[in-house]
């Protein structure tokens, strides 16, 4: 049996394939955000109850280490560094989030000036040692470092990346002495001193965290074979993970775009935006082809330099608080109300509406149909809720509307805009034209945005997955075993390629070497080798595969990427990386022949439905009874166990061989 766990804000989704039968299993409970592993750790002793003895094996990924990071509660840590560079996080590159706000202010570093260390050594640029490292002060440190309490440090030499031997040095003494150590040469040889501190600070801040939170999993499970997803769309093994948990801050929304991009490309699709809606936040990504790659990320104002799946979230989910700000306007998140209280419909104690609340009062999402009917909603508090936010806001009701369903009708509108402008960071404002992709919604709270949203973007087509409320659980289970290295080389593109193939195979041979060690048979191991490349004289660079036409490419892709290229300007290769993949089996998906068209088999019942400016009587179908072929015009509403489609006026739903809803939208031009 193997397990795919993905652990939200609000809900922790479990998916379990059975490698015997073919036969998939999805279970779905409310998050324990003051201890995440106690959600997992009592499905997990429940699923022990009904698999009895069978062998199983778990890939997990967890929102711990981004909570972490982002609610600012890792571990204490320290920074030690190089003489006279004690104050890099601070500095940083000087940019500021907000230019014309005259009262912008940065976030405090992770590490605060009485943790940064320095010590006397020093690198010149092309990693010749210059000032050799002196330790005689080394044991003041240490105790130093006690007495503050400190648990992690965090340890960036100047050209490291170069000449990392004064910092193997510290680490090794630090280690020695009781502390969890990360060392910006192990995280991250590259070039550029505050990516690289920043990424090595942000891995001792919060791999304590993760360290604590994956043993006691593993020891309470038992279960032996267990992996861990990265943000990079692969995984790697629970050691790897407790070290390195920098590595696993986007674990659950790269699940989602892998298992995304899976499901898709079994329909046949390849230019895709995923669009990821749950209960605190909606992450969006977009696939032209292949999985988006950056080194760019910046997460809670940090950046992290290592490779991640290109994803923009914002705080709009089925759990985003509407509220009216102080200039009387209506506004949605990015406050959540979790998993506890949750949205006030849960009766859990929840005073504010949320986005889950509008659309219950809508009628768009059924009382009596949630979660497969084991948890009731509380329609006449959503209702009261709503009622507030509409008085406050100063809103009068729309014809033939109640104050609560003009309210709800509102904080939908804005939610969607919210996660509409998400969309367009990802495709208008990089080139992209949304009329070439096809929406795949997921999450449990996407299918009743999708298709207002594809509209919104005249994007002609969503495609919601049977499983879309677990699709991040259910890619984890689809991932392959990744590894990503990078070496900072600074050389001319004019560099004949067997020259770049010596420099580049000590990480093709360590690649090989980790993906083996990780049980994974030499015959299964993919290397992928890629450069970044730039024009000298630029900032940023451009990554590339090498090939034996690499400059050609460079061009190619600069001009794919900026709409234009400069064949005649010299070029540079900043770093050489390997991407080493370790193929895994992934659950297949059958297709089944498709039958008719008429889904009335699949009918429950009709119920009012609050549309732009009116109520209708809407057919509400049973998700599970839709067979391949089945069609329907909208509106309409299809109800899964865990998640609800709400389909619009005059749009097309048609059930292909895997079950996807594919939905024909009606343009909004």
């Amino acid at each position: 049996m193997r397990i795919g766990i993905d652990i939200g804000g609000t809900f922790t989704d479990f998916v379990l394939f059975d490698e015997t039968t073919g036969e998939y299993q999805t279970r779905k409970t409310l998050s324990t955000p003051q201890d995440p592993a106690e959600a997992v750790l009592t499905q997990l002793s429940r699923l022990k109850l009904q698999l009895g003895n069978c062998k199983s094996s778990i890939v997990h990924g967890s929102t711990v280490a981004t909570n972490a990071l982002l609610e600012r509660k890792g571990a204490i840590t320290a920074l030690v560094t190089t003489e006279g560079f004690r104050d890099l996080l601070e500095i940083g590159r000087q940019n500021r989030p907000d230019i014309y706000d005259l009262f912008s202010r940065r976030l405090p570093a992770l590490v605060p000036p009485e943790l940064r260390f320095e010590v006397p050594e020093r690198v010149d640029h092309r990693g010749n040692p210059i000032q050799p490292l002196d330790l005689t002060s080394f044991d003041a440190l240490v105790a130093q470092l006690t007495t503050a309490g400190v648990i992690s440090v965090a340890v960036s030499l100047l050209f490291s990346f170069l000449y990392p031997e004064h910092e193997n040095v510290i680490a090794a003494r630090l280690r020695k002495a009781g502390f969890f150590v990360s060392a910006s040469n192990e995280v991250l040889p590259e070039f550029r001193e505050y990516e690289r501190t920043s990424t090595t600070v942000v891995n001792a801040y919060v791999s304590p965290v993760l360290d604590r939170y994956l043993a006691r999993l593993a020891q309470e499970s038992g279960i032996i074979d267990f992996r861990v997803m990265q943000s990079n769309g692969g995984s790697i093994g629970i050691s790897q993970a407790r070290r390195e948990a920098v590595r696993c801050v986007l674990s659950g929304p790269a699940g989602g775009v892998v298992g995304a991009r899976y499901v898709a490309a079994a329909a046949g699709v390849d230019q895709l935006l995923t669009f990821d809606m749950g209960g605190t936040s909606t992450d969006v990504s977009l696939c032209s082809g292949d999985i988006q790659i950056t080194t760019e990320s910046n997460i809670g104002g940090l950046p992290i330099r290592i490779p991640v799946i290109d994803i923009h979230t914002v705080g709009s989910g089925g759990g985003s608080i509407a509220y009216v700000d102080t200039g009387g306007a209506l506004r949605v998140g990015p406050e959540s109300a979790g998993a506890d209280p949750g949205p006030v419909c849960y009766g859990r104690g929840g005073q504010r509406a949320t986005v889950t609340d509008a659309n219950l009062i809508l009628g768009r999402l059924p009382a009596d149909h949630f979660l497969g009917g084991q948890m009731m909603l509380d329609g006449s508090t959503a209702e009261a809720a709503l009622t507030n936010l509409a008085q406050e806001a100063d809103l009068s009701p729309r014809p033939g509307l109640t104050l609560a369903q003009t309210a709800a009708l509102g904080v939908i509108e804005v939610v969607n805009a919210h996660m509409e402008r998400a969309l367009r960071v990802i495709s208008v404002q990089r080139g992209h034209d949304p009329r070439d992709f096809t929406l795949v919604s997921f999450g449990g709270a996407g299918g009743l945005h999708a298709v207002d949203l594809a509209r919104s973007l005249n994007i002609p087509r969503a495609l919601i997955p049977p499983n879309a409320a677990t699709l991040s659980a259910f890619g984890m289970l689809a991932t392959d075993v990744i590894k990503d290295y990078v070496r900072t080389v600074m050389c001319s593109g004019d560099t004949p390629y067997p020259e770049i193939e010596t420099l580049i195979a000590p990480l093709v041979t360590r690649g090989q070497a980790d993906i083996v060690a990780e049980g994974i048979p030499a015959a299964k191991v993919i290397i992928e080798r890629l450069l970044d490349m730039r024009y000298r004289g630029q900032s940023y660079e451009l990554m590339v595969p090498l090939t034996a036409n690499f400059g050609d490419d460079f061009h190619l892709a600069h001009a794919y990427a900026y709409g234009y290229a400069e064949p005649t300007m010299p070029v540079e290769i900043v770093n050489v990386r390997v991407r080493a993949i370790g193929s895994l089996s992934r659950p297949p998906l059958t297709p089944l022949a498709l039958g008719h068209s008429d889904p009335s088999q699949a009918l429950l019942d009709r119920r009012p439905v609050v549309l732009t400016g009116e109520i209708a009587e809407l057919p509400f179908y049973d998700g599970q009874a839709l067979r391949p072929g089945h069609q329907l015009q909208g509106p309409a509403v299809v109800i899964h166990p865990d998640t609800t489609i709400f389909i619009g006026p005059g749009d097309e739903l048609m059930v292909d061989a895997y079950k996807n809803l594919v939905v024909d939208v009606k343009s909004g031009m």
